[in-house]
């Protein structure tokens, strides 16, 4: 809940206007306690995992070839059934576990540093925040996936976006599709779609890939050099085949 009762005390306080985004801001947020803005979490994350596999899932049935040529693995097909008891899954896991985990870890997130309030951050502010967020969460994920130890204070707003960034960049890499046109192909280090999918391709057996979205700590601990070789062995079998069929196309003119 914001400590001022209204956008002229606000404004008297920071001694500036407010902001388009932060009379917005103040408009829905002025009667809401800290908690009820911090509950919108579970409301982000079921509209992300519900929307956002939705072109996966529409590429996956139509087989459409600007898709169909960037699967990472092209024998694999899932059923509109299939996929149906994954998104069940999910939903299971997500009501069960991840929601109630989000009701009771409200103490953390106050005890870290994320507040509610006014001035809003600046955009370089939350891409600042959002790398932090990212990096830290990355090492730890490195490490069987251990829960955040500590990031940085920041703004509701920010952890927000976080929370919903971190969960569309995880459906992408899960995917099974690597696109070329999507924008994480220029973040440096991404590990992506083709990537992160080598660590399931292996199977229970895979030392590789463990990373969840940078590549370092792969390449520190030294867990990416059977994923290099693969790329390596697939990338001579493919110049091969590239030569064989321009061979063979030469035969037949």
């Amino acid at each position: 809940m914001l400590a001022y009762p209204t956008i002229e005390a606000a404004e008297s306080s920071l001694g500036r206007n407010l902001t388009l985004p932060e009379r917005l801001w103040f408009a829905y947020s002025a009667d809401k306690s800290d908690y009820f803005l911090y509950c919108h979490n579970i409301l982000f994350l079921f509209v992300i995992f519900s929307l956002v596999p939705l072109p996966y899932v529409f590429a996956e049935l139509r087989r459409i070839p600007v898709f169909d040529r960037h699967k990472i693995q092209p024998k694999f097909r899932l059923s509109l059934q299939e996929m149906f008891r994954c998104y069940w899954d999910v939903m299971r896991l997500f009501f069960l576990v991840v929601g109630p985990l989000q009701l009771v870890s409200y103490p953390t997130v106050k005890f870290i540093g994320i507040r509610t309030g006014l001035p809003l951050p600046s955009g370089w502010e939350i891409l600042m925040q959002l790398a932090v967020y990212f990096l830290v969460e990355d090492y730890t994920n490195y490490w069987i996936h251990r829960f955040l130890h500590s990031i940085v204070p920041g703004h509701i707003i920010t952890f927000w976006l976080w929370i919903a960034l971190r969960q569309i960049e995880a459906i992408e890499t899960h995917s099974g599709y690597d696109l070329p046109w999507t924008p994480t192909k220029y973040i440096p280090f991404y590990g992506g779609a083709e990537y992160h999918d080598y660590h399931h391709y292996v199977g229970g057996q895979s030392q590789s890939n463990f990373a969840s979205v940078f590549t370092y700590c792969d390449y520190i601990y030294g867990t990416d050099k059977g994923y290099q070789y693969h790329k390596k062995v697939l990338g001579k079998l493919k110049e091969e085949q590239k030569r064989a069929a321009q061979l063979n196309g030469g035969k037949r003119d």
